[in-house]
């Protein structure tokens, strides 16, 4: 089924995560700086989709060992506080965003840093027209299949500024061989692979993902996007405390409804011990309004080994979902079309 319905072999691209997270590397090391970034004391990953995603890996990847804040925007402006001292990094696979080429406008309008990362386009162009840096990144891939060519320059780049150590590239090197392990249990269409079984279970189903909030809560956003694009399904996700203080409330009424739901609980070993309480006892009071419920915890030596298996975890699970709906994974249809409206209204 596997040849007859994934025309554009999006398993290769799931496949080489980790072999793109290496060559990855290749392209930090070569990053060679222009401009003086001396003055920056809070970053802005601007960027859509599969590219502000990297943006919010780097978030999570750094989330224990860096001191200056970094956020993503994903809009037309950036944030009002964003000033001289902010470093704007634009990130848009194509180069072609809409959203990101107006966030590089406010960022000018600003007089903030800005630096760009691409395939080329048009934010090449304005980035190489106003002397600015920018890193190039390989074409040919769908955004989404290209998290490793948005998040890893982005980790060098902080490095190069020195707004982070070095620290972190050998926990990502490190955690490749575990990646690899992954992906090849992860890739096998049989009842060993947890992925495999799990998009059984889901397929036909509205997914919820719930998880702690601020580290994992970024894997699930990931998981909810790649259930979106590549499995063409709705799914959804919330983060403890808060669902607490409110969602949970909601698995009551519309009971039909409620039993076309599954719930996949994300747990990591760094969560929060009062979250992990607060997960399993949640956990005891909707799981009989709900189709399913499975919880995910997978293991590693470190919180960086751990998040990426999960990403990688995320992206078979969606391609499951695909295959299992006899649907080619890599068209977006529904995202072309609305491009082609929103160029026709320029």
């Amino acid at each position: 089924m596997i040849n007859s319905v994934d025309n554009s072999n999006m398993f290769k691209s799931i496949y080489d995560f980790s072999s793109n997270i290496e060559s990855a590397f290749e392209i930090g090391e070569k990053i060679l700086l222009n401009n003086n970034y001396n003055s920056i004391n809070r970053v802005v990953i601007a960027g859509m989709g599969g590219s502000a995603i990297g943006g919010d890996v780097v978030r999570l990847l750094l989330s224990s060992s860096n001191n200056i804040p970094i956020t993503v925007s994903r809009d037309y402006n950036l944030p009002s506080w964003v000033d001289e001292n902010s470093l704007v990094i634009c990130s848009s696979y194509s180069g072609n965003t809409e959203e990101t080429l107006s966030s590089f406008d406010d960022a000018k309008i600003k007089n903030s840093k800005i630096i760009s990362i691409s395939t080329g386009g048009i934010l090449k162009d304005l980035t190489n027209k106003n002397d600015l840096d920018f890193i190039k990144i390989p074409s040919g891939l769908q955004p989404r299949a290209a998290l490793a060519f948005s998040f890893v320059p982005i980790v060098f780049l902080l490095i190069k500024i020195g707004i982070i150590g070095q620290e972190i590239l050998e926990k990502l090197k490190n955690s490749l061989p575990e990646l690899r392990k992954a992906r090849d249990l992860y890739s096998q269409d049989n009842e060993n692979n947890p992925s495999y079984n799990l998009a059984h279970h889901i397929f036909k189903t509205f997914p919820v993902i719930y998880t702690q909030d601020n580290t994992t809560s970024i894997v699930a956003r990931r998981w909810k996007g790649q259930l979106n694009e590549n499995s063409k399904m709705l799914a959804f996700s919330n983060v403890l405390p808060e669902m607490n203080h409110n969602e949970i409330v909601g698995w009551e009424n519309n009971p039909q409804l409620l039993k076309k739901i599954s719930i996949i609980w994300l747990i990591d070993k760094g969560n929060h011990k009062r979250n992990i309480l607060r997960m399993n006892q949640t956990n005891l009071l909707i799981k009989n309004f709900s189709a399913n419920q499975h919880f995910v915890e997978l293991n590693g030596d470190t919180d960086i080994e751990r998040n990426l298996k999960f990403i990688h975890f995320g992206d078979w699970l969606s391609y499951w979902c695909a295959i299992l709906h006899k649907i080619d994974p890599t068209p977006v249809k529904k995202i072309d079309i609305l491009k082609n409206k929103l160029s026709e209204s320029i």
